[in-house]
């Protein structure tokens, strides 16, 4: 028995886990009991109910929505029963070295190296816009394994830890005057063979699979008049001498297209119940960016002169985004960025044209040369 009043939180988190009341969605002994998806949120509201802990999810954004998944499907044994208890109790905290200088959108140009030494792998790059790094024990880090192969097919996937020798974290400081961000020197970082995740050369197959729970997790959505919606319609119920009939029409606009895309997100949820997340994440994450973007802005104009008050620009490396604890000004900086993390809107454009809506793929010169030889 393990009452939540009288339990230590990380012993009551682990018991949760171990008696599959973690994903309920996933398999018995990997913090599930193998149920639907959608059965979660019942979980969550008896949980909260009770008062029981939780595992402060919006501090391990990465491991739990993007790192989990795709160790649950492409992870070996040994890899799932070391790394997803401590990462969903959030013992662990994960982060993603994707990106770098010269591969942010086209992610399958990464120039970070990994080379076979024994029964390790020796790691160096850059890598960069990597949030929560600084926090982070451990991260799933895409590198390259073979220059001579075409770009997608020279790819190994490999989960690194952040305390080895060679890893260093910088700060990005960036509009909001944080630094959530931070890139990510690695040199000669060693990895041992049994911390690569899928098989050598498999790395681009992998991390879409991450890339799409990626896409899945930021365009997911909240409650009905949930997150910025919710904070602008809150604004515009306190504050009846800002209103005009055009900033009228506007919030309506935008309530019913979040609407919408909160309705949308509960129906892919329901499909992913019985698969895997495809392509259609993408277009969730695009309609979030958008959204987000409008709404912020809208905020602003509603508040006038008082909007453009900024609280705090002290550079502060924060454990975790709160798009809705601070001020307006705030969130009209930080929703700049949602157009751009997670896969830019550009590019997110082209999946959803070319996977969902079947319109011929855009020409790629160098889809088939070596890496080597693709001009840097």
């Amino acid at each position: 028995m393990h009452d939540p009043s009288t339990t230590d939180r990380l012993e009551f988190l682990r018991a949760r886990y171990d008696e599959g009341l973690a994903w309920v969605h996933y398999p018995v002994g990997r913090g599930g009991l193998g149920l639907a998806q959608e059965l979660q949120s019942e979980v969550e509201r008896l949980f909260v109910e009770a008062g029981a802990p939780d595992n402060k999810p919006g501090h391990n954004v990465i491991g739990l929505g993007m790192a989990a998944p795709t160790i649950l499907e492409f992870g070996t044994e040994e890899q799932k029963n070391r790394f997803l208890r401590p990462l969903w109790t959030g013992e662990e905290i994960w982060c993603q070295l994707f990106s770098e200088p010269g591969a942010g959108s086209d992610l399958a140009n990464v120039s970070t190296r990994a080379r076979r030494d024994g029964d390790e792998w020796v790691v160096s790059g850059q890598k960069v816009w990597t949030s929560g790094a600084q926090n982070a024990r451990f991260a799933i880090l895409l590198a390259r394994t073979d220059p001579d192969e075409p770009k997608h097919l020279g790819l190994t996937y490999f989960l690194c830890d952040m305390t080895d020798p060679g890893v260093e974290v910088r700060p990005l400081r960036q509009i909001t005057g944080e630094a959530e961000f931070n890139e990510v020197f690695l040199t000669d970082v060693r990895i041992p063979g049994s911390q690569r995740l899928g098989e050598v050369g498999q790395g681009w197959k992998v991390a879409n699979a991450t890339l799409n729970n990626e896409r899945i997790s930021i365009g997911k959505g909240a409650d009905r008049e949930g997150g910025m919606i919710g904070v602008v319609a809150q604004t515009w119920r306190r504050r009846p001498e800002l209103h005009t009939p055009e900033l009228h029409d506007r919030l309506l606009r935008l309530w019913v297209e979040a609407e919408v895309s909160r309705l949308t997100g509960a129906r892919l949820r329901q499909k992913l119940a019985h698969g895997q997340p495809g392509p259609e994440g993408s277009a969730m994450k695009l309609s979030f960016a958008r959204i987000a973007q409008e709404l912020s802005g809208l905020e602003l104009e509603l508040l006038g002169e008082q909007g453009l008050h900024y609280s705090d620009w002290t550079l502060v490396r924060p454990d975790h985004v709160d798009f809705t604890g601070r001020d307006a000004g705030y969130r009209y900086l930080r929703a700049k960025g949602n157009s751009i993390e997670g896969g830019t809107s550009e590019i997110l454009r082209n999946i959803v044209a070319e996977r969902v809506l079947g319109l011929p793929g855009e020409h790629r010169v160098d889809k088939d040369l070596p890496w080597k030889e693709i001009a840097k």
